[in-house]
């Protein structure tokens, strides 16, 4: 999957999106953190669609912005694990962007709603809603973002 990865460019390029994303996500806290989260970091989640050194980047860039989670140790581990399972199903779902599109929604949806709604005691079901509908926005924004980049920038002179 990442025979490239290990060459200087592909680690700095890693290297950037995860502190882009964990500065994202500490310059934002009231959106980033709670039962309530709308991470303006997880627009960058379809970067896995071009970039497959972006997989790492964001993962590492989550386990930092996690470890000053309110949440503590929790969010480290289910937080992080959420969004590494979303890039890599971005990455290998990228032939079908729509449904790629769908893999942080689901996975942050899913894995941080539970978690939330255990160290919150709040309904699962809500909390699940509620995480997956701020991730939506979140990566609708990436959507955005990424229509408004299309054809300014050469994704493949990155890889």
């Amino acid at each position: 999957m990442f025979r490239r990865s290990f060459n200087t460019r592909s680690l700095c390029l890693s290297g950037i999106i995860a502190a882009l994303y964990a500065a994202l996500t500490l310059m934002l806290p009231p959106l980033s953190y709670g039962a309530w989260q709308c991470r303006l970091s997880e627009a960058l989640t379809l970067l896995p669609l071009m970039l497959p050194q972006s997989v790492p980047g964001l993962f590492v860039g989550c386990l930092v912005a996690n470890l000053l989670s309110p949440v503590g140790i929790w969010d480290v581990l289910f937080g992080s694990l959420a969004t590494l399972l979303a890039a890599m199903g971005t990455y290998g779902l990228r032939k079908r962007p729509l449904l790629a599109a769908s893999c942080p929604v689901i996975s942050n949806g899913l894995i941080v709603g539970v978690m939330l709604s255990v160290v919150y005691s709040l309904p699962p079901v809500l909390t699940i809603i509620q995480v997956a509908a701020g991730e939506a926005l979140a990566v609708t924004l990436g959507y955005m973002l990424m229509k408004a980049f299309h054809g300014r920038i050469d994704w493949r002179k990155y890889q």
